[in-house]
């Protein structure tokens, strides 16, 4: 993937802030290991079916993104996406997260350098804090300005959230202001001191620049309820909510002020393939409206879909990144957020 080697470097160099560590622990409001997230059941007749188109191409690089879903709706106003631990995970004895360049030639990518490198911390409690970095370099200038409350950071490459669980920090969510990527991943499974990033998702209106991003005007983040405000350089706006997360999964639920300007993906995966057993999303499968069951395919031959449902991970162990969670998109409605 291609933010693999920055996302490792800062799982290195990130510490739990002093406050963390001084305080004692408390329950966060997010996680109830006794009641985990469980999905609803039976089959919503006034669901919503978006469009599924598959843009994936091959590739021999494992570090380049060669996977892309796009979700296409000009009515939808809410939708879920969750990052799920996959099927697989209790089998982990070693797992397997080093970044793999053969084969992979970025010598042409872009690269704007920046004048310092630098981290700032935005906001923490005992249970999480936010964080900020900029580096020597990017693909993309660092235009877009990050807000909590009246602090305002300009320049910044990556935003992670982090949260305290089993005396000890997690990253369980980070964004890149730059091209409107994000990634999330639960909390660890069982006994696991970590587990590895995987996909990417974008929010908003996909376009692509070089590769697909989503141009951003201004991100904002709300503590109190742990929702992002995004504002789009094309116009409108969403937010992206942390409505769950345990040691099963991270489940994000996100609105939309109105359609996508010119008919954009509101959403999109991206993701690597180069063969089943290398790979960090193999398979996906989807539910169309009012179906009682699932179509399955492996990712590259799949053309398209109207779904209400989504998820797209893999069945058998991987050589990149194994312990990267699954992803799904799901509760899609044209209803407005209450």
């Amino acid at each position: 993937m291609k933010h693999s080697l920055v996302a490792s470097l800062f799982l290195v160099i990130a510490v739990l802030p002093a406050q963390a560590q001084t305080k004692p622990p408390q329950t966060s409001t997010l996680t109830n290991m006794e009641q985990p997230f469980v999905p609803a059941h039976g089959i919503d007749p006034h669901e919503l079916a978006v469009d599924v188109v598959n843009k994936s191409t091959p590739v021999l690089c494992a570090e380049k993104d060669n996977v892309h879903l796009d979700f296409v709706s000009s009515t939808v106003r809410r939708f879920r996406i969750q990052a799920a631990h996959p099927s697989y995970i209790n089998t982990i004895a070693v797992d397997r997260f080093a970044p793999d360049f053969t084969s992979c030639d970025m010598t042409q990518d872009p690269n704007f350098k920046s004048d310092n490198s630098r981290r700032v911390t935005f906001w923490e409690t005992p249970d999480f804090w936010l964080v900020g970095y900029t580096f020597p370099s990017f693909w993309r200038p660092a235009t877009v300005p990050v807000r909590v409350g009246e602090r305002v950071e300009q320049g910044l490459h990556l935003v992670q959230l982090w949260m305290r669980h089993r005396e000890r920090a997690e990253e369980v969510l980070v964004f890149y202001p730059p091209d409107g990527y994000w990634r999330a991943r639960p909390l660890p499974f069982g006994e696991m001191r970590w587990t590895a990033y995987g996909s990417s998702f974008l929010v908003g209106p996909v376009e692509i620049q070089d590769r697909p991003i989503v141009a951003l005007k201004e991100v904002a983040f709300d503590p109190a309820t742990k929702t992002f405000t995004l504002q789009f350089a094309r116009g409108g706006s969403a937010t992206l909510k942390l409505s769950m997360i345990d040691q099963e999964r991270i489940v994000l639920d996100g609105t939309t002020s109105g359609p996508m300007p010119g008919g954009a993906p509101f959403a999109a995966m991206r993701s690597m393939y180069i063969t089943e057993t290398n790979s960090d999303v193999a398979k996906i499968a989807w539910r169309g409206k009012g179906a009682e069951g699932w179509g399955e395919s492996a990712i590259m031959p799949f053309k398209s879909a109207k779904a209400t449902e989504v998820w797209a991970g893999r069945s058998v162990p991987s050589i990149h990144n194994l312990s990267a969670p699954d992803m799904s998109f799901s509760h899609f409605s044209d209803k407005p957020a209450p």
